[in-house]
């Protein structure tokens, strides 16, 4: 089972975190996560997320980051062999939950997992609108139905 490492701009991390054990609460021991503060070099970013990837105990992880060319995604990058670590960013609730759901898959698969969660979880919604339907004067039972107030 690939483990699984958030590594985001603070407090996302945490935060995606706590939305995950929200819905798998159970989910603390295939999840770590690692905040990147404004004021930590990149040195220190990638020596404790090296520490944290050694200490999942896992021969595979996918690491999921919160911007391409940020450093959580620069650090994943260095860390990733592409094999054994492997980094999709974008990360999101839904790419998180799919990932969490699905984690006892083999990487490659995760991977295509969290990707799909991740689309498939962005979409346009827009307002509901009032249904309109018209009222059948055929019908006895639809006097009974009027709620007019008088």
């Amino acid at each position: 089972m690939p483990g699984l490492l958030v590594i985001a701009h603070a407090p996302l991390a945490s935060a995606l975190r706590a939305v995950a054990e929200h819905v798998y609460p159970d989910c603390a021991a295939s999840l770590t996560v690692l905040d990147v503060s404004a004021d930590m070099p990149i040195e220190q970013v990638e020596a404790q997320a090296a520490a944290l990837l050694a200490r999942m105990g896992t021969p595979e992880a996918l690491i999921l980051t919160d911007v391409f060319g940020a450093t959580p995604c620069n650090v994943a990058q260095r860390l990733a062999d592409g094999v054994r670590v492997k980094v999709v960013t974008g990360v999101n609730v839904p790419m998180l939950w799919r990932s969490l759901c699905y984690a006892r898959e083999p990487l490659d698969s995760l991977v295509a997992r969290a990707l799909a969660g991740a689309t498939q979880g962005a979409m346009q919604v827009s307002p509901a609108r009032p249904q309109n339907q018209a009222q059948n004067p055929s019908d006895p039972d639809e006097k009974s139905h009027d709620h007019d107030q008088q």
